[in-house]
């Protein structure tokens, strides 16, 4: 199955309905501090919309109800991976993301096997207060000498503007988050990035 080389991070279904059918191929539904049955209609309602327009969902952090709901793809960070039921999640046959920001995350990700390999933060970013420094793109190359074949993500602080360098320095997909949805113009600046990361699409494992 084919990664596509961008993909954004939304904090709701809205957002998925907004953007999903301007051509996004995976989507990230990241929503925090939230009760359980809101997080679980979110994820129903985005589900139909992916479904639509054969866009790939991938559900961070609850694996639990994204197996109960029918998804194929989560996305788990570090603190997740500490409390997920990784026996489980292979049985339901789950795609697996995950996110690393140093050589002992990346060596336990490594080992899982994953869809993908997250790595960031890149450069500076307002997403959430975080005990790393922006890493540069030095080591997103490092990364992706490391990991072979697992294809890499790259992520935080990334901008339209960015991008061809993030790509030249070994990042094989590109995630974004404020830079959509902060943005005055979210739809508009989805197409930008749609625009620039045609064909840089890799195959998964």
């Amino acid at each position: 199955m084919k990664l596509d080389p961008f993909y954004p991070i939304v904090d709701s279904a809205t957002w998925i309905e907004l953007v999903v059918p301007l051509g996004i191929k995976q989507i990230q539904l990241r929503i925090k501090d939230e009760d359980i049955e809101h997080i679980r209609n979110e994820i129903r309602k985005a589900k139909i919309i992916c479904s639509r327009f054969n866009c790939t969902l991938i559900v961070n952090d609850y694996w639990q109800i994204a197996i109960e709901e029918g998804c194929d793809f989560i996305h788990l960070g570090q603190e997740d991976l500490e409390e997920a039921d990784l026996d489980q999640i292979r049985r339901a046959n789950m795609r697996l993301g995950v996110s690393t920001h140093d050589g002992e995350e990346l060596r336990k990700a490594i080992a899982l096997n994953p869809e993908y390999i997250a790595f960031g933060p890149v450069y500076p970013t307002i997403l959430k207060k975080m005990k790393w420094s922006p890493q540069g793109l030095s080591r997103v190359s490092k990364w992706k000498q490391a990991l072979g074949d697992i294809p890499l993500v790259a992520i935080g602080g990334m901008k339209v503007e960015l991008a061809n360098d993030v790509f030249d320095a070994g990042a094989d997909i590109i995630s974004v988050l404020t830079d959509i949805t902060l943005n005055a113009d979210p739809v508009n600046r989805v197409k930008e990035w749609l625009a620039i990361t045609r064909g840089q699409g890799i195959e998964s494992l």
